[in-house]
């Protein structure tokens, strides 16, 4: 194991180091392994060639000191190139670096030494992963970077060695999602969450990992949930790769983006009883079979309200997305959108009568986020500049697929899933592919084709009769 520090935290890294050995690790300090008449700087690269595991100490110091950042920089090369877990610790209460902020890291701002009660889990938890032993019994996952930064990851996300129930909950809701996680495996069922995650993973890289192979995605829905960005983005990852939902209402409102979706109600605090934990097993038996999940169709109309999002909140989320790049997460925003102003946001679909309801201010600030990100190649009115007249009623819609780059021709198919569909979208795309207005939680119905096409239709119509105002 390497450790990288700077030369002014030397006296606080013998500590670490010394504390790692006495759990049975062998770390690289320079302090305890240069000879004299060694040239430092080989000896640490060799080192770190040899190294499997790398923690830095990331401090006030450290930012200072040229030869502590360029070992960071070898550790984080390192573990891009050949799987070195690359561990950031933090001692200092420092801002993390950019190039650390999208892996798991620990703080020990506030346990900097053997006199502070949480230095010796913390300790602990390291000597784990770094041995490749089980977490101790009773330690808490650590919240400290799970609001990081989001960046796409540079590497090709490969399938987990086993696919699992992922359970997304909200910092708020820990309690609760720790224990449906810990339920959920005690009832047989494979399960993943975020308090799996561990010191060095590249977080966003594994939740994509989780999410674009998981079994279902379990999201405990709350206002809390609601507004986390993370869970956001955890539910868009997965509808996006046409996952299984099975949210848990444990607070409030159903989550603006699930609206559709059949949900548990658990708005008592109460974990799962035994009939939904078989609903799950049933599910589970289903997923590994290639079957289509059996959902109570009883149930599949929320029993609760759903969460309003105002149309200014909704934009500047579309503005986000847009400026992230993530082109799928805010063609699916674009389409609860209109389904909202409409009032068909359960109903997942639009019909002419429908999209009159649709505010022309909405459409217009849609647009132009559309139309400002891609400088005019895409966007609603784009949309309808390229899409044939026809006649009184407007074009067919095998027309409009095929105007916009949804088919190849107006007699070929379109891609049954939404993954596969935008796939299409590379960087060759098409002006006018973006937005859609696919909905991905109806692609299990036999007739998603037909309430796309109607709210594509209703919706341009809605259009024409804008431009006609303009």
């Amino acid at each position: 194991m390497f450790l990288s520090y700077a030369a002014d935290d030397a006296a606080w890294a013998t500590t670490l180091a010394e504390q790692l050995k006495g759990h049975g690790l062998s770390p690289f300090l320079v302090e305890w392994s240069v000879e004299p008449g060694q040239v430092t700087l080989l000896r640490s690269e060799a080192e770190l060639a040899a190294s499997r595991h790398g923690i830095a100490v990331i401090s006030p110091a450290s930012l200072r000191d040229a030869r502590a950042m360029d070992e960071y920089a070898a550790l984080a090369t390192a573990s891009a190139a050949r799987g070195l877990r690359f561990i950031p610790v933090l001692l200092g209460h420092v801002p993390v670096p950019p190039f650390a902020a999208h892996r798991v890291w620990r703080d020990f701002s506030d346990a900097s030494g053997p006199e502070c009660p949480e230095f010796a889990g913390k300790v602990a938890e390291l000597a784990a992963v770094i041995a490749g032993r089980p977490a101790p019994e009773g330690g808490t996952p650590s919240p400290d970077n799970l609001a990081a930064a989001h960046p796409s990851p540079p590497r090709p996300v490969t399938a987990p060695e086993e696919p699992a129930f992922v359970v997304c909950h909200a910092p708020a809701d820990a309690v609760y999602g720790r224990s449906l996680a810990g339920q959920l495996r005690a009832a047989g069922l494979p399960v993943w969450s975020t308090g799996d995650l561990r010191p060095g993973d590249a977080q966003f890289w594994t939740i994509r990992q989780q999410l674009r192979h998981a079994l279902a995605v379990v999201v405990v829905m709350s206002p809390q949930s609601q507004e986390s960005e993370d869970i956001t983005r955890m539910i868009l990852e997965g509808q996006v790769h046409g996952r299984t939902f099975l949210p848990v209402l444990l607070d409030g409102a159903v989550n603006y983006h699930l609206a559709a979706t059949w949900h548990l109600d658990a708005r008592d605090g109460q974990l799962l009883d035994e009939t939904e934990l078989d609903l799950l097993r049933r599910m589970h038996a289903d997923l590994r079979q290639g079957r289509p999940v059996r959902l109570p169709e009883a149930r599949r109309v929320p029993s609760a309200p759903v969460v309003r999002l105002p149309a200014p909140a909704a934009l500047e989320r579309l503005r986000d997305h847009l400026a992230d790049d993530e082109y799928e997460h805010a063609d699916l925003l674009t389409t609860r959108l209109v389904l909202e102003a409409a009032g068909r946001l359960t109903e997942g679909w639009l019909s002419e009568r429908h999209a009159a309801a649709v505010g022309l201010d909405l459409l217009s600030g849609v647009d132009a986020l559309w139309t400002a990100h891609s400088s005019g190649r895409q966007g609603l009115r784009r949309q309808l500049a390229l899409v044939p007249s026809g006649g009184r009623r407007g074009p067919r819609f095998a027309e409009v697929g095929a105007a916009l780059g949804w088919r190849e021709t107006a007699e070929a198919p379109v891609p049954r899933l939404y993954r596969d569909f935008v796939r299409r979208a590379g960087p060759g795309r098409r002006a006018g592919f973006f937005p859609t207005l696919r909905d991905p939680e109806h692609e299990n119905h036999p007739d998603w084709y037909d309430r796309w096409s109607s709210t594509v239709l209703a919706l341009h119509a809605r259009l024409r009769e804008w431009e006609a105002r303009s």
